[in-house]
């Protein structure tokens, strides 16, 4: 039995992972010495190889922590929240300056967030939803213009 790929993949409008730039995999190289300079005086052979087995274990866990958005059949989803497309208002574009300041002493504590200190642009998106507490999803993203036009495409569908 044949079966159409259409039917079965659910159709993608946009997906971006939120993975940790190589500058951050590259400071975090300095655990090795740290690990081996604390390990040295109890057993000197295993301090470098121990160093280097949790600078892999902080690297993996970078990794595989790291949230995913995803526009797809109606739905936006970031990390493990999702709401459907159609309860979402007005899309802002927010550089670093207007990231910061979204996300600065005057946000409202009720505003869903996903954030990555390594990325420095985003989207403020409004929640229209009477029944959601969050006024506003605020969401850090390499492509923001990319983001607001797959949801604005997928509001239209």
């Amino acid at each position: 039995m044949t079966r159409d790929a259409s039917t079965t993949t659910p159709a993608i409008d946009y997906r971006e992972r939120l993975l940790p730039g190589a500058s951050l995999f590259i400071a975090l190289v300095l655990v090795i010495p740290a690990v081996a300079l604390v390990l040295t005086p109890i057993n000197a052979q295993w301090a470098i190889p121990t160093g280097i087995i949790v600078y892999v274990i902080l690297a993996a866990t970078f990794l595989l922590l790291s949230p995913s958005l995803v526009v797809a059949n109606g739905r936006l989803t970031a990390g493990r929240a999702e709401i459907p497309v159609s309860q979402l208002g007005e899309i802002e574009l927010l550089g670093a300056d207007e990231l910061r300041a979204a996300i600065g002493p005057g946000c409202d504590a009720r505003n869903f967030l996903l954030l990555r200190g390594w990325i420095h642009r985003g989207v403020r998106i409004a929640n229209i939803d009477p029944a959601d507490p969050a006024p506003f999803w605020i969401l850090t993203t390499r492509h923001p213009k990319k983001l607001a036009d797959a949801l604005t495409a997928a509001r239209a569908a």
